[in-house]
């Protein structure tokens, strides 16, 4: 065992200084971006590629998917104006 353990007391602390909160909060910290819901029929390959590799990177496969469609339209997008 540690010798050295924390004894705690319930004694005053002295002056205290109550600092403002610097922090952004949660809902400024995701970037948001316009989005439109649609319906997209995949093959049952890709869907379970997404959903796999989702999981193994604790993220949405969803988002996966919209991501790897903005890096597209974003390369090819330039090429077309």
């Amino acid at each position: 065992m540690n010798k050295n353990k924390i004894k705690y007391t319930n004694e005053p602390l002295g002056k205290v200084k109550i600092q403002q909160d610097f922090l952004p909060s949660p809902e400024e910290l995701v970037l948001k971006e316009e989005t439109v819901k649609v319906t997209l029929s995949l093959t049952k390959e890709s869907l379970e590629y997404f959903k796999k590799e989702a999981e193994i990177h604790h993220t949405q496969y969803q988002k996966m998917i919209r991501i790897l469609l903005d890096m597209y339209a974003a390369h090819y997008g330039r090429h077309t104006s």
